[in-house]
């Protein structure tokens, strides 16, 4: 069904379209929609399929959860129209309120994220983290190059960084947590690396210049961003041209207590979806590979994926 007449229909119930508004903003869960329009689970499950039925939305599957986004490949004329009535609507009081709840939502998440890693803030090196092995790193090391500027994207205490340091020119963390932030400067301080600095911000956010790093990684905080490609994203943007992006990350799993136990958002990545976040970012030579395999169970995976921004 993906004929202008066809979508009207489907536009002209009050809740589908309150439903699509919200999705055309964030991807968003059945139980985070429940929350934000107050509604049973049934009803908006129900709709929720009609749209998808319609070719307007799409489902992802985490584990137990159903996350539902707009079309990617919606026609230019189906979107148009789409927006279009999103719009007439847009004053209304019903979809204030809403967007009042979706922002709540999304710092509910945000906060949840803080608030795990400012706990473990001065204790995250020595506590167990998925795919924090000592065989991951090896294989990241043996790819640096020496006297280079490098950022580390959510990079928390800065574990990586404060063995770069020893060699590179200058290196940045970046993380959102601001108590990771106060002790990664202490320890830096306390190892005599004048060249490490630790910068506040998001990775889909990155507080550095266009063309300023030599190169930038993101280990084991892919799987943290909201929206991973627009983390990869913003690591093409920091990068001089020729520079390298280096992304250690969970393979793909099923062990959904991540979520609660490490604050993950995702549960790691295939090998192609890693692939894809690195091209479609503009990345060439793209490479991804399996590096390391955890003996307990669940079994953790990780890969390590890289590619180069060509271009002058």
């Amino acid at each position: 069904m993906n004929a202008s007449w066809d979508i009207l229909k489907i536009l002209s119930d009050p809740t589908r379209l309150r439903l699509l508004a919200l999705i055309v903003r964030e991807e968003l869960s059945v139980a985070e929609l429940q929350e934000i329009l107050g509604m049973g689970q049934s009803r908006i499950s129900s709709q929720l399929a009609l749209l998808r039925q319609a070719g307007l939305v799409t489902d992802r599957r985490e584990g137990k959860k159903a996350f539902y986004s707009l079309r990617a490949s919606l026609a230019p004329k189906s979107l148009t129209l789409l927006r279009a009535a999103i719009d007439s609507v847009a004053d209304s009081s019903a979809l204030a309120d809403d967007r009042a709840n979706l922002d709540r939502i999304l710092q509910k998440r945000r906060r949840t994220q803080e608030q795990y890693f400012n706990l473990i803030a001065g204790r995250l090196g020595k506590n167990y983290c998925p795919g924090r092995s000592w065989e991951a790193l090896g294989h990241l090391a043996l790819r640096l190059t020496p006297a280079i500027t490098i950022a580390d994207l959510g990079a928390g205490e800065g574990l990586v960084s404060q063995l770069l340091a020893a060699r590179a020119k200058q290196v940045w963390c970046i993380d959102n947590s601001a108590k990771m932030v106060e002790v990664g400067t202490e320890l830096a301080q306390k190892n005599g690396l004048a060249n490490l600095s630790y910068k506040q911000g998001d990775i889909e956010d990155v507080p550095l210049a266009d063309k300023s790093v030599d190169l930038a990684i993101l280990s084991q905080a892919l799987h943290h961003a909201q929206h991973p490609q627009a983390a990869v994203n913003e690591a093409y943007r920091i990068l001089k041209p020729g520079g390298q992006l280096l992304v250690l990350d969970l393979n793909e799993h099923t062990f959904e207590k991540a979520r609660e136990l490490y604050a993950d958002v995702w549960l790691g990545f295939k090998e192609s979806a890693l692939h894809a976040f690195l091209k479609k970012a503009g990345f060439t030579k793209v490479e991804v590979a399996a590096v390391a395999r955890e003996e307990n169970e669940p079994h953790f995976e990780t890969l390590l994926a890289s590619g180069i921004k060509s271009g002058k």
